[in-house]
């Protein structure tokens, strides 16, 4: 993996800070494949950036949130990023903050899988309107 990767990445999660779009979808391969536990709401498996675009739209269709990359590790193929993510649920109002660690895959400079690992239990609560957070 190469500093430019891994400067990639930071640039997608700056992006994902300003919600701007078409920044995020500049660092996905267009074969892009995103994983997140389908026990969430927008969990499921996501392939292209139309389906990438998608899987955004469903995440802001129930949380507003901000994530926070505490520690990014570059590990040969993959590149790291372990975190929170913070924000509340839209239908009721609750507050959440859970650790998260994101897996992600790099070819020819671009993000050609988004691994999603998040606190899964935690956040349902929240999205139960139960108090959330890891902290």
């Amino acid at each position: 993996m190469s500093q430019e990767d891994v400067r990639a990445i930071r640039s997608l999660y700056e992006a994902f800070g300003r919600k701007d779009l078409p920044a995020i979808l500049a660092v996905l391969h267009p074969e892009v494949e995103f994983y997140q536990s389908t026990l969430l709401p927008w969990g499921g498996i996501y392939r292209g950036q139309e389906e990438a675009k998608r899987f955004f739209t469903t995440l802001a269709e129930h949380v507003v949130s901000r994530v926070d990359i505490d520690n990014m590790i570059d590990a040969g193929e993959h590149i790291v990023a372990i975190g929170h993510s913070r924000g509340w649920v839209k239908a009721s109002g609750q507050a959440f903050e859970v650790t998260v660690v994101h897996v992600w895959t790099m070819r020819q400079g671009k993000a050609l899988r988004f691994e999603n690992y998040l606190d899964t239990p935690t956040m349902l609560r929240a999205l139960h309107g139960e108090r959330a957070s890891t902290t």
